[in-house]
């Protein structure tokens, strides 16, 4: 299923994706530890950023263990390299990676935004844990060594990096439906609102002509009243009238 607004979902996702990202990421890492500000800009706004970006620990390249302190030191430092104003020929770019870098650090600012993200680490790491205990858990049933590719300690970070980079890719779909289904919710809740409003509005002008023209409506009524009670008594009167005498003649 598409997430809303156009995100793509965790199918949409290939794992070569998650492979080419990571490893690419890994390798400048290591390559060089404080990264340039091209190189920076490159990373946080690559093929798939929006997506991989959702995790704030990536973006900002902390560990989620870090203190408040550290966190603070790691914005200072990687918002001045990305700022527009230092990459005057990729302003444009340079805005988009300021941005996503501010919205991490502003998130892990708040302590229960922060835990939730913190929480969903923890959640990936725990699911690969159980995964592997669960593969050397049937290799140990087939009688099979119990070798896995986790057993890799790269390996191992590359599933967690995957698997938490899927969970977070969850909840904000997840989040972005409740979104758009409060959207919809509030949005026919002020249509019953209009139309309620329009209703009382059409009865309360109904009201008013239906006041102002209640004497004339009276006035009418009485003069059908009039005009009938002088036409029966004029009928009445034409019983009354005594017969014609006819004159006998003579002979």
């Amino acid at each position: 299923m598409a997430a809303a607004g156009g995100e793509p979902s965790t199918e949409n996702v290939s794992d070569e994706l998650f492979q080419n990202f990571y490893t690419e990421v890994k390798q400048i890492e290591k390559r060089d530890s404080v990264l340039t500000s091209k190189q920076q800009i490159e990373r946080l706004l690559r093929p798939g950023a929006s997506y991989f970006n959702l995790n704030p620990f990536e973006v900002l390249q902390i560990d989620p263990e870090a203190t408040d302190d550290e966190l603070k030191k790691r914005f200072r430092a990687l918002s001045i390299l990305v700022h527009p104003d230092k990459n005057q020929d990729d302003q444009i770019r340079a805005q988009k990676s300021f941005e996503a870098v501010d919205k991490a650090y502003k998130l892990l600012l708040e302590p229960e935004q922060r835990k939730r993200a913190l929480d969903v680490v923890h959640a990936g790491q725990e699911y690969v844990e159980h995964n592997v205990k669960e593969k050397k858990k049937q290799l140990k049933k087939d009688g099979k060594p119990l070798d896995v590719e986790e057993d890799d300690p790269e390996m191992f970070k590359q599933a967690v990096y995957k698997q938490t980079m899927k969970l977070f890719a969850e909840l904000e779909i997840k989040r972005k439906e409740r979104e758009a289904k409060d959207m919809h919710e509030r949005k026919r809740a002020r249509e019953e609102e209009i139309e309620t409003a329009e209703k009382a509005k059409r009865d309360r002008e109904w009201q008013k002509n239906f006041e102002e023209t209640r004497d004339g409506r009276v006035d009418s009524w009485r003069s059908f009243q009039a005009k009938g009670k002088k036409s029966k008594e004029k009928k009445n009167r034409s019983f009354l009238k005594p017969p014609k005498v006819k004159m006998e003649q003579r002979e």
